[in-house]
């Protein structure tokens, strides 16, 4: 670097060190560069002001703040109907949009809403629209609680003491008769609206996943509008029309690096990661370990093992591990083939309501590989509106007359529906092989499927012991149908064969889902664990962590579990590690071997026997006490179980007891991780 000479740095005292001149040149400057800076303002906010919508993933909310308000949208496309949904795996979503899409039948434009992208608040001014009305579709979700896109909406107008009057309003709940909860949320809004001054049209409808969800809507919603009509003074038009809400735009032309090729929002998401990963974002997971659990028998069990070092994924014991899988190869190309297309085409999906923030049904641009392998729930059971729209390409009369059959009202008609579909199982590709005029065109197919949503497992290790991977214990789904077929859960069979033998490891796109499933703060405390089978999982993880904590030094409460399978020699999961936990004396191990025996023994067997131990641990030591598996049967023999002990040992009355549980569950004492 050359120096500079000290005639070059020298300033005298005499000499002020600006002139008038660079003062004026420098005022110049500064004028200049204020009046660019605000010109650029304006230009940025008159291009804010004119955004106009690029293609977006389903999963993005395109709305900006300016945008959000829903009761702009309905006056400025002259709707008065708006649905929104609580939806965790889409069912409520699409029920939303079926209600919205009949409205039109009825004089009542409507829109579909996601609350968590709306200004809730403008319930208020809905009454400001005529013959207006709000409808909820809500799932409950969890121990009763509101979906994730819900839950603010919900927390809202449970704490807030707004005046609704003048809002008109109407209710369905999604939820399943197996879970303590049963549509717990739908019931509480339909209730708490009313408090807040809102007036129902209709009464609150409730849908059973556990029967047939497809059905309780259905007769829901045919008692539904015909009071609605009466309420408004308005009549049917009495056309069912079909119309499409997605148009087809085929897009040859567009550049390689942007087609959607399976992420879930972000494009390049899966080859550029970066944290922090959730469901938008999932983390694409190595899988370090894939083995066998189950020692024989003909049935399958996995515990795998992802790798998630550098990914700042952070999880604990009872939380949830989710994952996108994909649809098998041979099932997409055989739907394909029944609806004759080119599945490398390029194409978008494009909603026609230029209103609606859900600009496509998936990410788009893709090819229509892509979208059934990675983005649509091919092996899921069509319900009626699908079978309705598929009728229109049959080119034989008799096919497309049993189609409408089967999606009609009548009795007749439900009852065939749930005969041919529902207990045979049958999904889109196999109702395409034995319908065999009905040929939809493949973007018609894709705009009718469900998104396919992510499958959640329980999380079976401790973060304290593994702290860089996550594990997970999966049953193989695979049965024989009615009609002869072979079916396979979606997840599981993409799991089975992802086997890390050698580099590069396969890997999976992953989330971590928080749980309330937690153990007790202070590990004094004793514990009561009740999983069979695969609910084993959470507490390999929980057994996990008090094993460290009372090898660390703690004093560490009973620590009893209580599983149950159907023979030691087939299906005792993690059978080693668990007698060395008892032999450690970290475990006491209550197993129940259903058919080692003439008469089948349960798990609840052993909880009847053990009641004295039992009340021990909730009533005089305050234990906790958790429940993971099946939730139709398992579930609530154990609450039964456990209600019973509570009066006999705690020498309450029924009502007391209720009292008791649910006191217990108030304080986290008594939990459940269950499905059916």
């Amino acid at each position: 670097m050359e120096s500079l000479e000290p005639e070059q740095i020298e300033v005298t005292e005499s000499e002020p060190f600006l002139g008038t001149l660079d003062i004026i040149l420098l005022l110049a400057l500064l004028g200049a560069a204020a009046w660019w800076l605000l010109k650029n303002k304006k230009t940025n906010d008159d291009n804010n002001g004119a955004r106009s919508y690029s293609i977006q993933p389903t999963t993005v909310n395109t709305m900006t703040m300016a945008e959000n308000s829903f009761i702009k949208k309905l006056k400025s496309s002259g709707r008065s109907l708006v649905v929104f949904y609580g939806s965790q795996t889409g069912t409520g979503e699409e029920f939303a949009g079926r209600l919205a899409k009949e409205g039109m039948r009825y004089q009542l434009k409507g829109m579909v809403a996601d609350p968590e992208e709306c200004d809730m608040e403008e319930l208020l001014n809905l009454k400001s629209i005529h013959n207006s009305l709000a409808v909820f579709c809500l799932a409950t979700y969890g121990e009763g609680d509101p979906t994730d896109n819900a839950m603010e909406f919900y927390d809202w107008i449970k704490n807030g003491d707004v005046d609704l009057t003048g809002l008109n309003y109407a209710v369905f709940g999604l939820g399943n008769k197996t879970y303590e909860h049963y549509n717990k949320v739908a019931i509480y809004v339909d209730k708490r609206l009313e408090e807040l001054g809102a007036t129902r049209v209709f009464e609150c409808g409730l849908g059973d996943d556990d029967a047939n969800i497809e059905d309780d809507f259905i007769t829901w919603k045919d008692r539904f509008w015909p009071v609605v009509c009466d309420y408004f003074g308005i009549e049917s038009t009495g056309e069912d029309i079909l119309t499409r809400q997605y148009r087809l735009l085929e897009q040859p032309d567009v550049a390689a690096d942007r087609i959607y090729m399976g992420e879930v929002a972000r494009l390049h998401s899966l080859q550029n990661q970066r944290p922090p990963f959730d469901a938008k974002n999932p983390y694409l997971a190595p899988i370090r370990v894939n083995r066998e659990l189950h020692k024989g028998g003909d049935r399958s069990c996995m515990h795998i093992e992802f790798d998630i070092e550098g990914s700042k994924m952070r999880y604990e014991a009872g939380d949830h591990l989710a994952m996108y899988a994909v649809n098998e190869e041979d099932l997409v190309t055989r739907l394909g083939e029944l609806c004759q297309a080119d599945l490398n085409q390029v194409f978008s999906l494009i909603n026609t309501d230029t209103e609606s923030s859900k600009k496509h049904p998936f990410p788009c641009p893709t090819t229509y590989k892509v979208a059934l392998t990675h983005y649509l729930e091919i092996t899921a059971i069509p319900r009626t509106h699908i079978l309705k729209e598929l009728a229109e390409y049959c080119s034989d009369d008799k096919d497309k007359d049993f189609l409408r059959f089967l999606a009609s009202t009548t009795v007749e008609g439900k009852a065939k529906y749930q005969s041919w579909i529902h207990d045979t199982c049958r999904n889109i590709v196999h109702i395409l092989e034995d319908v065999k005029s009905c040929k939809p065109p493949i973007d018609h197919v894709c705009e009718l499927l469900p998104r396919l949503q992510p499958r959640y497992y329980s999380i079976s290790s401790s973060s304290k012991l593994y702290p860089q991977t996550v594990h997970v214990t999966a049953i193989l789904v695979k049965y024989k149908t009615a009609t002869g077929r072979t079916n396979k859960g979606v997840a599981t069979n993409f799991l089975a064969a992802q086997r890390p033998e050698g580099e590069p490891l396969p890997t999976v796109p992953i989330f971590i889902r928080k749980s309330q499933f937690r153990l007790p703060t202070k590990p004094e405390i004793p514990i009561i664990m009740i999983g069979p089978g695969t609910g084993l999982a959470p507490f390999r993880g929980f057994i996990q962590e008090r094993d460290h904590s009372r090898k660390e030094g703690h004093n560490v409460g009973d620590t009893i579990l209580y599983f149950g399978c159907r023979k030691k020699s087939e299906d005792f999961l993690y059978a080693e590690e668990l007698e060395e936990y008892v032999n450690q004396g970290s475990l006491n191990l209550r197993i129940a071997f259903s058919r080692e025996q003439e008469k089948k023994v349960y798990v609840t067997h052993l909880l009847e026997e053990d009641c004295d131990k039992v009340w021990d641990v909730i009533g005089e030591k305050k234990g906790h006490v958790y429940i993971c598996g099946d939730a139709k049967n398992m579930a609530s023999d154990v609450r039964n179980i456990l209600l019973n002990v509570i009066q006999t040992k705690g020498g309450l009355s029924e009502s007391d007891a209720q009292q008791y549980l649910k006191k217990m569950e108030a304080q986290k004492r008594y939990s459940a991780d269950v499905w059916s």
